[in-house]
């Protein structure tokens, strides 16, 4: 009983820190890279799908993303569907590609992303905590219901407390890698 809880908190402790480099990733550096537009949707015969679903997305250089519709028709919604994203692109449609110029970006524009990955990080770190008190919580009712011995109980919420520590100190190093990533001129 008290592995499977140890195992659950675990899984559920990398799942948070598997969103957390996910939402990383959508945050835009000055340098262009493909994966940006994984979650831009564009409609596809009325359909919500991902542009990498209906395109090839390519690196131009540094700083322009191409894109390349499968069928010649979709390259308007796909130039729409990034326009009209979050992520403050100006796509410019030439013969049947999309190109995506990735502008360079502003000191106050780094610090405001600088703010929002920190808000990101601290959304992870209370993920990882709402884990462990929830362990924490199953644990104490397994020692009231005198399944397991105080021992093991206190045992186990060591050990769930050095899982959150792993956990948090993984997402502090990913939050310090993409702040410097942001702040690299």
């Amino acid at each position: 009983m008290i592995a499977d809880i140890k195992k659950t908190a675990e899984q559920k402790m990398k799942k948070s820190l598997d969103a957390l480099k996910t939402d990383l990733a959508k945050v835009r550096t000055g340098r262009a890279h493909a994966g940006i537009l994984d979650h831009v949707m564009v409609d596809y015969y009325g359909t919500p799908t991902a542009i990498p679903q209906v395109a090839n997305v390519t690196l131009i250089d540094a700083r322009t993303i191409g894109v390349s519709p499968w069928e010649k028709k979709m390259a308007g919604a796909i130039e729409k569907a990034i326009r009209d994203s979050d992520l403050g692109l100006n796509p410019g449609v030439q013969g049947d590609m999309v190109r995506v110029p990735m502008p360079a970006l502003t000191e106050e524009r780094r610090r405001d992303l600088t703010k929002i990955v920190k808000g990101e990080g601290e959304n992870a770190k209370v993920a990882v905590r709402n884990v462990r008190r929830d362990a924490n919580t199953q644990l104490k009712e397994l020692l009231k219901k005198k399944s397991v011995a105080e021992d093991d109980e206190h045992r186990a919420q060591d050990d769930i407390q050095k899982l959150t520590d792993r956990h948090i100190a993984e997402i502090d190093k990913a939050l310090q890698a993409k702040e410097a990533e942001l702040m690299a001129v």
